[in-house]
């Protein structure tokens, strides 16, 4: 498991392109065959990957960086699937994933396997965990019955799809929220008006680009931004003082997970656009 440190907002002005990106740019996802896994000081989060092909693969915990004997023993864990057909067992229960289902395995589960239907269209699982005081039980969501909530529009170059998985009123979980985000063709802005959140961090996970085309995405106070260019199936970690917010050169979709104080998804303070640097 790699280990991740982060600068204070003074720090972070001061960084170069490739230290802002060995910082704050995973990389490392949806290696055929194995688990990847990041650890960050940011709200002791966990970004990471899982992509079975001919055996299914166990979520296990890394002795040193967790003094765990078991991943989900003081954590809770969300997870996404991008790729193929497969399937997820949690201590003996087997939860079907379909593209872009969703499942959330509470604190205390003890065993998680990972499995593709077809090694030729493997699933693809995104994993994102944090730590949890609190037992809530597992809960499969179904992308056929996720609650479209549709913003944005042409003119803006915004018009996009949020789907909500964890949340207050969805999957209960102790601090991790967790949702999917598609924009339509001809749109390219994500989260354009900016905003921060001082009472939790942030993660996004861009997919469904095209090898030739990438995301520039801002980071960094918000009279001070910064930018890092990001690919398919890659992630970026945002402080809590940090805008969060990209513009591609195609449109894509994004998973966005969140971890902190508090859960409300409309917890944010509002950045004027001209107030942007």
């Amino acid at each position: 498991m790699e280990v991740r440190y982060s600068p204070d907002p003074i720090g972070i002005k001061r960084m170069t392109t490739g230290e802002l990106r060995k910082t704050f740019l995973i990389d490392s996802l949806f290696t055929l065959g194995k688990v990847e896994m990041v650890y960050s000081d940011i709200d002791r989060s966990i970004t990471g990957s899982a992509v079975p092909i001919n055996q299914p693969l166990k979520l296990l915990a890394s002795k040193k960086e967790m003094a765990a004997d078991f991943f989900a023993e003081r954590r809770e864990i969300g997870i996404i699937n991008i790729g193929g057909s497969g399937k997820i067992k949690a201590d003996g229960k087997t939860y079907s994933m379909e593209s872009k289902d969703g499942l959330y395995i509470g604190r205390g589960t003890k065993e998680i396997e990972f499995e593709s239907a077809s090694p030729k269209e493997p699933a693809k699982f995104y994993i994102s965990s944090y730590p949890a005081h609190k037992d809530y039980p597992c809960v499969h969501i179904k992308f056929s019955e996720a609650q479209p909530n549709k913003l944005g529009d042409v003119k803006n170059a915004n018009k996009r799809t949020i789907y909500k998985y964890i949340h207050e009123k969805g999957a209960k979980s102790c601090q991790l929220v967790m949702g999917l985000t598609e924009l339509e063709e001809g749109s390219n802005w994500n989260t354009m008006p900016v905003h921060t959140h001082q009472r939790r961090s942030e993660v996004y996970m861009y997919f469904n680009l095209n090898e030739d085309s990438c995301i520039f995405h801002f980071i960094g106070e918000p009279d001070e931004t910064r930018h890092i260019v990001v690919r398919n199936g890659q992630a970026v970690l945002s402080p809590s003082y940090s805008i969060h917010s990209g513009v591609g050169t195609q449109n894509y979709s994004f998973i966005w997970s969140m971890g902190g104080e508090n859960q409300g998804f409309d917890d944010m303070d509002w950045v004027d656009t001209k107030d942007i640097r």
